[in-house]
């Protein structure tokens, strides 16, 4: 399976669409670019945080969990060098407010439970963004309004972001698909119990 038809598929997992600035990135990411000249990183504590919340997302089970297959180094990456300023504002927020909440010294339990309400909080914010949106399509001076705007939600980027760097890496596919490379004659078939779904 080629990079194209895997977005493809992690698509489908995210309820049908990425993004808009998740798309953006992609395709900076496909062509080997980078978003910006400016720089954004994070702090040693914020990576491990980022860590952390990928593997609550995707934890290791019988399968590989989102440390096992390079998710976190993933995410960094594609913040880092493939999103714009608005995405880095809100990226930096989220994990400063989970950094504030202590997130790394709290229990499993704790962990989930402030994730679950950042979750909740996430809604609104995605309504607010959809509104900036619509009013920056509108708007002659939209380019300023971007600089200033904020970036899509932390918990929709870490998510989309989490999926998408697990079920691209070849560990993350095959543990949720067995993968035919040459299939046979296109046909129908009835999954067995328990059975995977196939990648092709």
């Amino acid at each position: 399976m080629d990079r194209r038809n895997a977005i493809r598929n992690v698509a489908l997992l995210v309820g049908g669409a990425f993004s808009a600035p998740t798309l953006m990135a992609m395709n900076h990411w496909e062509d080997n670019l980078k978003a910006s000249p400016a720089a954004f990183a994070l702090s040693d504590n914020q990576k491990l945080i980022v860590a952390e919340v990928a593997e609550i997302i995707i934890p290791k089970t019988n399968t590989p969990g989102a440390k096992d297959v390079g998710v976190p180094d993933f995410v960094v990456m594609m913040i880092q060098d493939c999103y714009r300023k608005p995405e880095h504002i809100s990226f930096a927020e989220g994990l400063a407010d989970l950094e504030n909440k202590k997130f790394l010294s709290l229990s499993s339990s704790q962990k989930s439970e402030i994730l679950k309400q950042v979750e909740s909080n996430s809604v609104e914010q995605m309504k607010v963004y959809q509104v900036q949106q619509t009013k920056m399509g509108d708007n002659d001076d939209r380019e300023q309004m971007k600089e200033q705007a904020k970036g899509l939600p932390f918990w929709r980027l870490i998510k989309e972001l989490t999926l998408l760097g697990y079920y691209t890496s070849e560990q993350g596919l095959k543990s949720s698909f067995d993968y035919v490379p040459i299939p046979g004659k296109l046909e129908m078939t009835k999954l067995k119990p328990n059975q995977k779904s196939f990648a092709y």
